[in-house]
């Protein structure tokens, strides 16, 4: 029997190994790292694993007993190890992990037991989960994330490299703890690019895209969740019309677009509806919105359906659900508000007309609140629309088998 409490850090990165960057403060390679890499690959890095690599192997048939995060069932970065770890999970339980000394992070830990003598491979398991202060409040699955069925394995069916650009998708892990690093932009960093973190986002795989960006951003990450893996959907999502244009709708009014990055495709109205002083210099949303724009089929992808109850490929003007609605209805107030104001850039974006009203400080950063009243009150609503709307989207994602429960 063996118990262990073995160090969360990680024991480098790509940088440390290829000689071009530092490893955290007192952790250092070991010979267990350069014995087992080959094997269990970037699992690695992790001394937790490490120690249940070693133990694992050279201590066959034990039991063991450790607390660590939940990586080494979840994340998509070790599924060598658990191809490699076939030690049946008997007992979890999760806590938060602030409730260890010297651990500020918002993400659970487990307290696993293990049995090396049974081998199989792990798919799931229901944990018990307390509370800080010791309390059972429930339980919760917790599942792998199998190798190729994650949700940007799905996304990847839908890349398109030939059509015209109207922004890029910036992509980032798979985990609900990294969803805020996922977001329609205007200007991708170099460094993504170099990462290959970027996806066109064109007419073709407008909505689409949308869903993706929508979904990781529709569930608030929380403690226990935190860790959790988007996966690779079921076929639902397909005929489902409303959830589509719910996702695209959030979008819109969700994303980083900036207007002197380039031209601003993302403006859902006329200029008659918000009363702009010119013309923009793009129409396209809500000429898409209202079915104007002719969306040609990916004849290479089989994924690429058209049909009357597909709307990803729609000619048709789109429907938008009471929510939906209420995010354009907030949005119109707050555009004809901006375009009342002098100076205005009438190609502004959302992310724009925030930056208009809200300022920078000495550092650069936007300023988190304005002193215009009015617009505070406008900005609000439509946050408390966008939410009702993120509301809406969440239970599909469970549904659709983006994330399961």
């Amino acid at each position: 029997m063996i118990y262990i409490n073995p160090p969360y850090a990680e024991s480098g990165n790509k940088e440390v190994i290829s000689g071009k960057g530092q490893n955290k403060s007192e952790v250092a390679l070991s010979k267990t790292y350069d014995k087992y890499q080959g094997i269990i690959g970037t699992a690695t890095r992790e001394l937790f694993t490490q120690f249940l690599t070693r133990i694992y192997a050279e201590i066959p048939n034990s039991k063991i007993a450790n607390f660590s995060t939940l990586k080494n069932l979840q994340s998509s970065n070790f599924s060598r190890f658990r191809d490699f770890f076939q030690a049946s999970l008997n007992r979890i339980f999760l806590v938060p992990a602030d409730t260890f000394d010297n651990v500020k992070g918002q993400f659970p830990i487990g307290f696993f037991i293990w049995n090396s003598e049974k081998k199989e491979n792990f798919s799931g398991i229901v944990a018990d989960v307390y509370d800080h202060e010791g309390k059972f409040i429930g339980e919760k699955t917790v599942h792998s994330s199998p190798k190729g069925r994650l949700s940007v394995d799905w996304l990847r069916n839908y890349f398109d490299k030939k059509s015209e650009i109207i922004s890029y998708l910036r992509l980032h892990r798979n985990d609900i703890q990294n969803k805020d690093a996922v977001f329609i932009t205007s200007k991708p960093s170099q460094s993504d690019f170099d990462k290959k973190e970027v996806a066109n986002v064109t007419p073709q795989n407008l909505v689409v895209m949308s869903i993706y960006c929508a979904i990781r951003q529709a569930v608030t990450a929380t403690w226990l969740n935190d860790r959790d893996q988007f996966l690779f959907p079921n076929e639902g999502w397909r005929t489902d019309n409303d959830f589509q244009n719910d996702c695209l709708a959030f979008v819109v009014f969700d994303n980083n677009i900036q207007s002197k990055y380039g031209t601003n495709h993302w403006i859902p109205y006329t200029e008659q509806e918000v009363n702009a002083k010119a013309k923009f210099a793009s129409n396209f949303m809500r000429d898409f919105i209202k079915g104007k724009l002719k969306v040609e089929q990916a004849a290479q992808n089989t994924l690429f359906v058209t049909d009357a109850t597909n709307s990803v490929h729609s000619n048709q003007p789109r429907e938008f659900s009471d929510e939906a609605e209420a995010v354009f209805e907030a949005g119109r107030t707050l555009w004809t508000y901006y375009h009342a104001q002098p100076n205005v850039n009438v190609n502004a974006s959302l992310y724009d007309i925030r930056e208009y009203f809200q300022g920078r400080n000495a550092l650069g950063r936007m300023n988190a609140i304005s002193e215009d009243a009015k617009y505070s009150a406008l900005i609000a609503q439509l946050r408390n629309k966008l939410n009702g709307l993120a509301a809406k989207i969440k239970p599909k994602v469970y549904a659709y088998g983006f994330l399961k429960e």
